[in-house]
């Protein structure tokens, strides 16, 4: 399980942390902590989604 994790799961996270920069969020509360996560998840697929398109 933590093999499969390794390739799966890791990768996205340490995308965030060191090229978006989040290693904390600014809002309290599940509600918000959600949302705010999702924003960094669309700026990072649209990072990409740029990225495909001018390479």
């Amino acid at each position: 399980a933590y093999r499969k994790r390794k390739w799966i799961a890791e990768p996205p996270n340490g995308w965030i942390k060191s090229v978006l920069g989040l290693r904390q969020f600014s809002m309290r509360g599940l509600h918000r902590v959600r949302a705010e996560f999702k924003l960094v998840c669309l700026a990072l697929n649209l990072r990409r989604m740029c990225s495909m398109q001018s390479g």
